[in-house]
C-alpha cells in the first residue's frame, strides 16, 4: 500500500512535465506548455519501494496520459527515460521516470488489465479509485510486455509469442471506447478544460494492426 504524503515537491510534477512533454513524439502542443493536472490514478508496488502514478495533464487544448514511477535511487539502465529529479519534503530526492520504461509499472499495468491489481485514488492512501474500470477476456495471463515503442499518439508494447499489443493511449480522446476486438482495456475519467468530467480509454490489449480504426 502506497502512503500518500501531504508535503512539498520542488520542482513539482507539473513543472517537470512542462520541460519533458515537448520532447515526446506523441505530444503535439506548444513548445512551452502551460500544463494543468486533470486526473489520474495510482497502482501499488507489491514490494512497497516504487511509487506508480498514471497522471492526466492538459495543455488547454489536449489531454495526455503520463505514467510515472518515483524511486529513491536511479533505475539502472534507464537514463533515457528519466523525466527529472525532485525534492520530496519527507522522502528526499526522488527520481521520476517515464513509467513505460520501468518494469515495476509495466508488470502492475498488466496486473490491472487482468484483474490482479486494483487502481488506487491518486491523492488518498488505501482508497480504491472506483472511476477506473478494466476488463480482460483472454484465455490466460499475458506473458509480459516487450520494449515500449512510441507512436504519434500512443506507446505500444508487443506481447511476446502473440499477435497482440498493449496500447497505452498517450493522447486522450473524450468519450472514446475500446475497439470491438480488444481483449483487454482500462478506462477512466478526467477533468476536461471546459469543466466537465469525461471518460476515456487509457489502455487496450488488441490485435496488432497496420491501420487503426478512427
Amino acid at each position: 500500500m502506497a502512503l500518500i504524503h501531504r508535503t512539498t515537491l520542488k520542482p513539482t510534477k507539473v513543472e517537470l512535465l512542462s520541460a519533458w512533454l515537448p520532447t515526446r513524439p506523441w505530444y503535439h502542443g506548444p513548445a512551452v506548455p502551460e500544463l494543468a493536472k486533470a486526473g489520474g490514478f495510482r497502482l501499488d508496488d507489491p514490494e512497497g519501494e516504487v511509487g506508480i502514478e498514471f497522471m492526466v495533464v492538459t495543455d488547454g487544448s489536449a489531454a495526455y496520459l503520463v505514467p510515472l514511477t518515483y524511486r529513491g535511487a536511479p533505475l539502472e539502465g534507464a537514463e533515457h527515460a528519466l523525466v527529472g529529479t525532485t525534492e520530496h519534503g519527507v522522502l528526499g530526492t526522488r527520481w521520476a521516470y517515464d513509467g513505460c520504461h520501468d518494469p515495476v509499472l509495466t508488470a502492475e499495468l498488466l496486473a490491472l488489465v487482468e484483474g490482479r491489481a486494483e487502481a488506487q485514488a491518486q491523492s488518498l492512501t488505501d482508497t480504491p479509485d472506483r472511476e477506473v474500470a478494466r476488463g480482460y477476456t483472454g484465455d490466460g495471463p499475458l506473458a509480459g510486455l516487450g520494449a515500449p515503442v512510441d507512436t504519434d499518439g500512443a506507446t505500444e508494447f508487443a506481447v511476446p509469442d502473440t499477435d497482440l499489443v498493449l496500447r497505452l493511449h498517450r493522447v486522450l480522446t473524450p468519450g472514446s471506447t475500446p475497439p470491438a476486438d480488444a481483449l483487454g482495456h482500462v478506462t477512466g475519467a478526467w477533468d476536461h478544460p471546459e469543466g466537465t468530467r469525461t471518460r476515456t480509454v487509457f489502455a487496450t490489449v488488441e490485435p496488432r494492426r497496420t491501420h487503426r480504426p478512427t
